[in-house]
Order: C-alpha cells, then sequence, then structure tokens
C-alpha cells in the first residue's frame, strides 16, 4: 500500500485511466495522497475509478476527452492551470495496439491513427503542460512504453514503431530538461500484463498467468518515490 503522505499535496493527470494500469495507477497515486485528474475516451470507466479512489478516502477529478483532438488537450490544460497554477506529475499511459500484420500490409489509415494516438497526442500533451510541469517544485514524467519499441518483432511494425518514436520523443524531452534538475522522465515497459490490450494482442493466452496492473503500478510509484536518473528506462518483471 501507498504511503497517504507520500504525495500530499502533488496533482498528477493520468491518461488512458478508465482501465489497466492506467486505472489502477491513478488509484495508487491517490492512495499516496495526490489529487488525480483521469482522462480517457469512455466516461463510465472514469466514473468507476473515481467512485473507487473517493471510496478509498482519495481524491479524484474526470475529465473524459479525445486526446487525438489537440484542442481537447488545450482546454484541459487551461482547465488545470485555472484549478491548480501547476502540474506535479503526467503519466502518458493511452495507447492503442491497431492491427497486428505484416509491415507491407499496414493500412495507411490506421497507421496515421496508431501515431496520432501514440505519438502525437503524447506530444501535445507534453507541449500544453510543460509551462505547468515547470512550475511544480519537482515535476515527474512518466510513459508507459513496450519492449517492441527496442526489440523489432514480426507483425509489431505498427504499434512497436509508434513506441520507438514515442520513447525517443521522451528521451530527447529528458535530455532537453535535464540541465534544470527540476523535472525527471521516466520511461516504464509494463511487460505482459493483464490488460484487455494483451487480451487483444494474445486472445489464446491465459490471462491467470500474467501480472495484474497493480503490481505495474506499484513499480511506478517506486520509480517515483526512488532516485532514478531522468530519461531512465525500466521494465516490470513479474
Amino acid at each position: 500500500m501507498t504511503d497517504r503522505k507520500a504525495f500530499a499535496d502533488r496533482v498528477a493527470l493520468v491518461t488512458g485511466a478508465s482501465r489497466g494500469i492506467g486505472a489502477a495507477t491513478a488509484e495508487a497515486l491517490a492512495a499516496g495522497g495526490a489529487h488525480v485528474i483521469l482522462t480517457a475516451r469512455t466516461a463510465a470507466g472514469l466514473e468507476q475509478v473515481e467512485e473507487n479512489i473517493h471510496a478509498a478516502g482519495g481524491s479524484a477529478t474526470i475529465a473524459p476527452l479525445d486526446l487525438t483532438a489537440s484542442e481537447n488537450i488545450a482546454k484541459l490544460a487551461s482547465a488545470v492551470a485555472e484549478r491548480w497554477g501547476r502540474l506535479d506529475m503526467l503519466v502518458l499511459n493511452a495507447a492503442m495496439l491497431g492491427s497486428l500484420s505484416p509491415v507491407e500490409h499496414l493500412d495507411a489509415k490506421e497507421l496515421a491513427k496508431l501515431f496520432a494516438t501514440n505519438v502525437f497526442a503524447n506530444q501535445a500533451l507534453i507541449a500544453a503542460f510543460d509551462p505547468l510541469l515547470r512550475r511544480a517544485d519537482r515535476a515527474e514524467v512518466i510513459g508507459i512504453t513496450s519492449s517492441v519499441g527496442s526489440e523489432p518483432r514480426a507483425f509489431w511494425g505498427g504499434y512497436g514503431s509508434s513506441k520507438a518514436a514515442f520513447e525517443n520523443m521522451l528521451a530527447t524531452y529528458a535530455d532537453e530538461t535535464a540541465h534544470a534538475g527540476r523535472l525527471r522522465v521516466q520511461i516504464i515497459d509494463p511487460g505482459a500484463t493483464r490488460t484487455r490490450m494483451r487480451q487483444n494482442a494474445f486472445p489464446g493466452e491465459e490471462p491467470t498467468s500474467l501480472k495484474p496492473p497493480e503490481t505495474v503500478a506499484a513499480a511506478i510509484i517506486d520509480r517515483l518515490l526512488g532516485d532514478a536518473p531522468t530519461g531512465s528506462r525500466a521494465r516490470v518483471e513479474a
């Protein structure tokens, strides 16, 4: 269980927070005292996570939105700035899997949508919230990646290339902000985890053989509380 005072008075934003790793991370941050802003496309899922947080004595706000529409991100950043004036933690978790197929068969429209979700939306989030992160005493950015972002795998070219671009972008952002010493960027590979995306990718796999999202959330909390340098990458093992 997260120390209730670990993130007291801190504000966190978690994308893809309606289920899976995003939901578990949001609940763990709230358990540590943070006020968590929950974003995802589906309001129903967010409402359930918010209810779980409140029932456990935590604090949260939901913001259902499509992250591929940059105007939505700008409006959210404006609302956060008006209410809190800063952002202490940004967890970039939302992602799209897309179809698993040979590179020569990738659909151009789906590939564009994949990059819009996994890369462009995250860049827009960084651009919109960078000023608020810089207002925090110490800001944290966590990006959730996949092993295929650095280890190419047959039929995973679309998703893998989007994660490779995402990782490079985050590592570059870490290098650009390292001199200030107040903003730390970390990249987390959750490994095989019991999520809907994993089930869609491996429909014949037994879910109970995989670690639950809460294990990944606990590892993220440990990274936030630890002293790993900015730009570091870690994989969560079972």
